[in-house]
């Protein structure tokens, strides 16, 4: 197209994401986008500028902001939103939190279902008999639904649980994952008892094969606090020949709040970052800042890690810290969000090494696009 402006089908286009011609107009009346300049046949035309704005909509839109809050950031430098705007967010925050509780609540029934095992398929097929037939408008009914998960629950004393059984029906279809990045998915849903995070795993194409070959020549293993060193499996990690520390290693910390005062407190811990051996594995499990500055690091090239293993805890800084990791050229496992944890990061860590041991020879990896790079 040869002309600076856009027709409105051109602007949709260029946009994306199932907007339509429809869409821009309801934003017109509402206010969110400005009105256009108009042809001589009276056709609306749009410029760049418009493409951005509608972009940041939809962006915001996929985020979950409702509209009347969408022109309000559009419109609004960050320092002059007003507290009623904050108000209103936060109650909007509070109603997706309900809706997702009612969500979990709902998976969690299903999970209880079609969780359970062969030697418990019988009372589960009695209990989808009384389901189909249960009312719950009243509290006789409430007091049925209990009495059917009472007789569920009476089936799980006679037995172990067959987690690996429950997994198969749990897990979406993972069969376009290598055979090591299953398993560790596996170990990741157990070590939290939430099947979703498998949706929250990234992990860069070259993950597997940068955690083999610096654990088979027997890296140095870095941890942010001591507590996931604890939990790193210390015998099969010897046994690879890799030593194990704890940037910093003061045994009092032991939270993501404790360990991320620590890290700013004291710039002597930033500095011992920056001496980190080059090749060595990283993995963080609580303070968000010591991957920010991880990643400023590798930017600058000034330390030189073969994997990240970057999973701290935190609602800003630590979603921030890992959208910069899985924008960085070193090879990374994460989980994106707010979600993680030491225990979370020791898990990924053990389950590479556990897998060289095991599999010394498996190739898996190399054959396998990962579909959890971002």
């Amino acid at each position: 197209m040869t002309s600076a402006y856009l027709t409105i089908k051109e602007l949709t286009e260029a946009v994306g994401s199932r907007v339509t011609p429809r869409m821009v107009r309801h934003y017109h009346t509402l206010g969110l986008l400005p009105s256009p300049q108009r042809s001589q046949a009276n056709y609306r035309l749009y410029t760049l500028q418009d493409v951005q704005r509608l972009r940041r909509i939809v962006a915001l839109k996929q985020q979950g902001f409702q509209l009347s809050h969408i022109h309000h950031l559009l419109e609004n430098e960050p320092e002059s939103l007003n507290q009623t705007l904050m108000t209103q967010l936060q109650q909007q925050y509070q109603a997706v939190m309900q809706q997702i509780l009612r969500l979990r609540q709902t998976a969690a029934a299903l999970e209880g279902l079609l969780g359970r095992d062969r030697a418990c398929q019988q009372t589960q097929a009695e209990a989808l008999s009384q389901l189909r037939q249960l009312e719950v408008e009243t509290q006789d009914g409430l007091g049925t639904l209990d009495q059917i998960w009472e007789s569920l629950d009476a089936q799980t004393t006679g037995h172990p649980e067959a987690f690996q059984e429950s997994l198969q029906r749990l897990l979406p279809d993972l069969s376009h994952h290598s055979e090591i990045m299953v398993d560790l998915l596996h170990q990741v849903v157990l070590a939290s008892g939430d099947v979703s995070l498998v949706h929250f795993v990234r992990a860069s194409a070259g993950a597997i094969a940068a955690a083999r070959s610096a654990l088979k020549a027997g890296c140095a293993i870095v941890t942010d606090i001591a507590p996931v060193m604890a939990m790193a499996d210390q015998t099969r990690l010897a046994h690879l020949g890799c030593s194990v520390s704890a940037l910093m290693n003061d045994p009092h910390i032991t939270s993501a709040d404790e360990a991320e005062q620590l890290f700013w407190r004291d710039r002597f811990w930033q500095t011992q970052l920056a001496q980190i051996p080059p090749g060595c594995i990283l993995a963080i499990g609580y303070a968000p800042s010591v991957l920010l500055t991880a990643c400023e690091l590798i930017e600058q090239g000034q330390i030189q890690p073969a994997l990240v293993i970057g999973m701290p805890i935190g609602f800003s800084h630590a979603p921030a810290a890992k959208r910069r990791l899985m924008h960085s050229q070193v090879a990374y496992v994460t989980i994106e969000g707010t979600l993680g944890g030491g225990l979370l990061a020791a898990v990924t860590l053990n389950v590479l090494a556990t897998s060289l041991i095991e599999k010394p020879d498996c190739h898996c990896h190399l054959s396998h696009l990962s579909a959890l790079s971002s």
